[in-house]
């Protein structure tokens, strides 16, 4: 089960929600589009009277045949999880009945607890709604995507930056870049194949693209071309115009710097890395993971440098 978030946390999510989608949907002018937090109408719900007016409409074995409860059934499923197809059908419902929305979209593990909904409408108003599902992104292995070091990729530059934003795309596997430019960019798809028609060093180009343009799109175009330079600058060991990391005056140590720059998500996974030979600072490779930083490293900085591909100028404040 999900870690349970306080409530503390969820309404500073709801704030940032519409800040972030304010990018990609208007709010404002001619056919606005509308946020509502559905906190609105369940907070307040009833029980009794939900189990009575929406739980009467729900067949347990048939909602035990649907896919997102049986691929849990074996590794244990809560009350509280087997609940959450009935809440957001009762979602659904009572949006159409206060907006007359008639079309719930989501990814395509949704679409079970979308059909509920679509289902409750018939059922308690007789009246046809509808579901629209995407595929989720995935690798050619199936696995979904947007995991970073730190965690996942997010769309708050304050989460993840328009650097490391830029990096994750630029660094996905060759096999799952054209998949990524036809879903994700706007470009045309004859561009696409072209961009994507080799299979050797040049499929680089293609990933450089999309980066760009999804950095953009998310952030901006100016962040885009930023984050281009300082990819750029970082390769070719130009420190002055690779990305920029502060660090306070109290961290002493190389693993307390991964942490503090978000290279590495906590002290054991930096201690990993070290441990693995994956870290270098100024060129040189670290072996200890005690190491400390120098006391010329803090005056003048320095460069840490994670993998391959992920290098920063770090400065003490």
């Amino acid at each position: 089960m999900r870690q349970m978030m306080t409530k503390e946390t969820i309404a500073h999510n709801v704030e940032c929600f519409k800040k972030q989608m304010s990018k990609f949907v208007s709010f404002e002018g001619d056919n606005a589009a509308i946020i509502v937090n559905n906190a609105d109408w369940l907070l307040n719900l009833n029980y009794i009277d939900f189990l009575r007016e929406v739980g009467t409409h729900f067949s347990v074995n048939q909602m035990l045949t649907c896919e997102c409860f049986k691929s849990r059934m074996e590794r244990g499923l809560s009350f509280l999880e087997f609940n959450y197809m009935l809440m957001q059908a009762y979602d659904f419902l009572v949006l159409y009945k206060k907006y007359g929305c008639i079309l719930e979209c989501g990814g395509d593990d949704q679409w079970s607890n979308i059909l509920a909904g679509a289902d409750l409408i018939r059922r308690k108003e007789q009246k046809t709604a509808y579901g629209m599902t995407f595929s989720l992104l995935t690798t050619k292995e199936g696995k979904k995507m947007g995991k970073t070091a730190k965690g996942a990729v997010w769309l708050d530059r304050e989460k993840t930056s328009p650097y490391e934003f830029y990096q994750y795309w630029r660094n996905v596997q060759d096999e799952d870049v054209e998949n990524c430019l036809r879903l994700l960019t706007f470009l045309p798809l004859d561009e696409i194949a072209k961009l994507c028609e080799y299979k050797d060093e040049r499929i680089n180009l293609a990933k450089e693209r999309l980066a760009f343009e999804l950095t953009k799109l998310v952030h901006s175009e100016k962040d885009a071309i930023d984050a281009q330079n300082q990819a750029k600058a970082a390769f070719s060991g130009d420190s002055e115009n690779m990305p920029q990391k502060e660090i306070d005056e109290t961290i002493s140590t190389v693993v307390d710097c991964m942490v503090a720059i978000g290279v590495a998500p906590s002290k054991g996974e930096a201690r990993r890395l070290i441990e693995g030979g994956g870290v270098k600072v100024d060129g040189e490779k670290v072996t200890d993971i005690a190491q400390k930083l120098t006391d010329s490293q803090k005056a003048n900085g320095f460069v840490l440098q994670k993998g391959k591909k992920n290098l920063f100028k770090v400065t003490v404040k």
